[in-house]
């Protein structure tokens, strides 16, 4: 008679001895495929750091000031280089920014002391690399797929060559979006020069393929601050080329053609400016009685405040954020400053990722808005020392200070939504005693001689544009209303806009919103003639008044 327990216990053992075994062999394996990896993914390591160039220095945003010393110093090629490796040696033209190509290439000379020749023979350009530019072409090519009602607005007004004439000097963001419009700006007639408005977001093949075709380019993605201004010089100053229209983003090229070339700027016969900051710049020039052209506020039209704002900012704050922290940010306290269009879309995008989100405001109209879509509407004061994340979106200076900076705790976030470079007091942090660690590219580890760490984003640029992307479908929405904002001027009779700022007409933006609809194949509802009377509008619009707040 056998024994049931002596038999459990042999096959116990047995089975105790195939484990090993197995386990043995996996192990076995398991080396020798890490050991493959391993040499595999440090080929590919090495390949990827080697391609990554040095990181250069920031532009400071300048005031209105009379001083004029600041626009007539630039340093020698030698102090070029020395500024450019006093901050930092970390990429500024990395992959995980704008998506943008990464040159394998160790070349770390300054465009500026290059000379590179286009296939046509133009060497009127300043980019990176312009062997990057069929790179650059595909870029477009995709961003033209989501930017249908541009490219209808192109066809449908390209045989009229309503800008013909047009010499347009503009200073945007450098992306494939604005490639799309600035193209349609050619096809419509016009000659353009551009430049960049931010250091940190030109993608440096797409500006390579704007070079590529003809268009004067001067940016690169990591320019210093004294590359900056001298891009906008070179856009503005070339021999027997005059602008007469500007296109700005931030009220820079706007304010250096005003310090530097006077009498240019007063043949301008239009300035169109989409930012906070380059607008409230226009009406300070209007109030004070400078502004000697007519200007137009794209900034707060509809399709601007709404759409670029408003839906841009809430999907593009989380990329951004992402893309540079991994941050989880269920259950984490953030403080967004300012509840405009900017900080509404920020706002409702990390309530719904499970944040604990604060509001700080000025306006008591913003600030009842936020209270009555759930937020906590508090001082920084308030929450400084207990916040993990702060997000700046309110176009003013200094909104985070110093002091507040020392106050927070160890490993908090600070970034900038808005469109100036001022309102993170970033400047006070380049102190000898504190400490900065780049990280990854723009991501600074700010530390305090007690070992605390803040984590700065894109060193108080815009964050969105410069450590990610942004939809290209909305940049669709403001493109055309740019487009069309410069049509309006340029083909205004003399006398319908004055010296002063202007909203772009309620008709237009309506007309940018109906080119949009085909995209959702949205059908409108039309009045009949019974219902226009009664309201009393046009039955093809407008269909609210101008001071109707969508």
């Amino acid at each position: 008679m056998s024994d049931p327990a002596g038999e459990t216990k042999l096959e116990l053992k047995q089975a105790s001895k195939e484990v090993k075994e197995s386990e043995n062999v996996a192990e076995k394996y398991s080396a020798m495929t890490v050991s493959k990896n391993s040499e595999m993914n440090m080929g590919e390591l090495s390949s990827a750091f080697s391609a990554v160039p040095t990181h250069k220095p920031v532009k400071k945003q300048i005031q209105f000031v009379e001083d004029k010393q600041e626009f007539s110093r630039f340093p020698t090629k030698a102090g070029r280089r020395s500024l450019s490796r006093s901050i930092s040696q970390s990429s500024t033209d990395s992959y995980s920014s704008a998506a943008s190509y990464t040159d394998s290439s160790d070349d770390e000379t300054s465009p500026r002391d290059k000379t590179q020749v286009n296939s046509k023979g133009s060497t009127d350009f300043c980019v990176k690399n312009i062997k990057q530019a069929e790179f650059g072409r595909r870029e477009v090519e995709i961003a033209e797929q989501d930017m249908t009602a541009l490219i209808s607005l192109r066809k449908r007004a390209q045989s009229e060559k309503p800008l013909a004439g047009a010499k347009i000097v503009g200073c945007t963001h450098i992306t494939a979006q604005t490639a799309v419009l600035i193209e349609t700006l050619v096809a419509l007639g016009a000659q353009c020069r551009w430049t960049a408005c931010n250091i940190y977001s030109t993608q440096n093949e797409v500006a390579a393929a704007l070079s590529e075709a003809g268009v004067a380019v001067f940016a690169w993605k990591g320019e210093s601050e004294d590359d900056f201004w001298w891009c906008i010089d070179r856009c503005v100053n070339t021999e027997g080329w005059q602008p007469n229209m500007i296109l700005d983003d931030g009220g820079d090229l706007t304010h250096w053609m005003y310090k530097k070339y006077p009498n240019v700027f007063k043949k301008i016969r239009g300035i169109v400016e989409e930012s906070v900051t380059g607008v409230h710049r226009l009406y300070q020039l209007s109030k004070a009685g400078k502004l000697c052209v007519p200007a137009m506020n794209v900034n707060d039209s509809v399709t601007k405040q709404k759409f670029d704002n408003l839906y841009c900012c809430r999907e593009s704050i989380l990329d951004g954020l992402k893309r540079t922290t991994d941050v989880m940010f269920g259950g984490k306290q953030v403080v967004v400053c300012g509840y405009g269009e900017v900080g509404k879309g920020c706002a409702a995008a990390l309530k719904a990722l499970g944040a604990i989100v604060y509001v700080t405001e000025i306006d008591p109209i913003c600030g009842l808005q936020a209270c009555m879509d759930g937020f906590r509407v508090v001082k920084l004061n308030e929450v400084i020392r207990q916040v993990d994340v702060i997000i700046t979106c309110t176009g003013n200076k200094n909104v985070v200070t110093r002091d507040q900076l020392d106050r927070m705790k160890n490993g908090s976030i600070v970034c900038n939504m808005g469109h100036s470079n001022t309102e993170i007091d970033v400047a006070s942090l380049r102190t000898p005693e504190l400490t900065w660690e780049r990280v990854r590219s723009q991501v600074d580890h700010v530390i305090w001689p007690d070992g605390k760490r803040v984590i700065l984003l894109a060193e108080g640029r815009l964050l969105n544009l410069s450590c990610s992307t942004v939809p290209t479908f909305v940049l669709s929405i403001t493109a055309t209303t740019q487009a069309l904002a410069l049509i309006e001027l340029y083909n205004a009779p003399e006398g319908r806009y004055k010296q002063d700022v202007y909203l772009l007409p309620k008709k237009m933006d309506e007309y940018v919103a109906s080119l949009h609809l085909a995209t959702f194949e949205a059908h409108l509802t039309e009045l009949t003639d019974e219902q226009a009377k009664y309201l009393g509008l046009n039955k093809n619009g407008p269909f609210k008044p101008n001071y109707y707040r969508y």
